[in-house]
């Protein structure tokens, strides 16, 4: 007997990406993409009518974000499977996802056949991760609890630069120099698991760090 197609809802804010992923799935019958969407607003309406089986979800989108419309689609149409399809693997934007309930994580540079056969498995009801991806959070368990802890100077730095402050600004602020100001910076990149400062004022909100 054959089996429907896997369908899928496409979720991007980028008009070419989106054209780009429906001519993926369209050289194939095992898939059939039901619909599109640019913002995450309009993804958990599209996908609440449309009940898709998978929604290939990007998470840096105008609006709505895509962590935020996974948690709005885990409560609204829960049987809905989503695969994250994202240029971005640091932890600000791989744990709010997966904490959300993003059945996948992948990269947008992954092979086509790599793709097809995470949504695949996202269908099934799998975890499918990319290798970087896998890293990180792997990393994350086994960074030790203390490692994430920001000392008070880091606290009064990252404030500081969450308030749009420059590094010479900080430095004036808090009476140190610059180079000091800078290696504050990388110890906190490092305990909140990010790369660069809008990495870390990110996380910094999400973790109640900053008001």
């Amino acid at each position: 007997m054959t089996q429907p197609p896997i369908r899928l809802l496409i979720v991007d804010d980028h008009p070419i990406v989106r054209d780009g992923l429906r001519g993926a799935f369209a050289g194939t019958a095992e898939f059939e993409v039901v619909g599109v969407a640019a913002d995450g607003a309009a993804a958990v309406a599209r996908a609440v009518e449309l009940r898709p089986d998978v929604v290939l979800m990007d998470l840096r989108m105008p609006g709505v974000d895509g962590a935020e419309a996974i948690r709005r689609l885990r409560l609204r149409a829960p049987a809905v499977r989503v695969l994250v399809l994202t240029t971005f693997d640091t932890d600000s934007d791989v744990l709010p996802a997966i904490e959300a309930g993003a059945t996948g994580y992948l990269l947008k540079d992954a092979p086509v056949e790599d793709l097809l056969r995470a949504v695949r498995s996202a269908a099934r009801g799998e975890s499918v991760l990319a290798p970087a991806v896998a890293g990180r959070l792997m990393g994350r368990v086994r960074r030790p609890a203390s490692g994430g802890t920001l000392s008070q100077r880091e606290l009064q730095v990252l404030k500081l630069i969450a308030d749009g402050a420059t590094n010479r600004e900080a430095a004036t602020k808090l009476l140190i120099s610059e180079a000091s100001i800078k290696t504050h910076l990388l110890h906190i990149y490092d305990k909140l698991g990010v790369r660069d400062r809008a990495g870390a004022v990110a996380e910094a909100f999400r973790r109640g760090l900053v008001a």
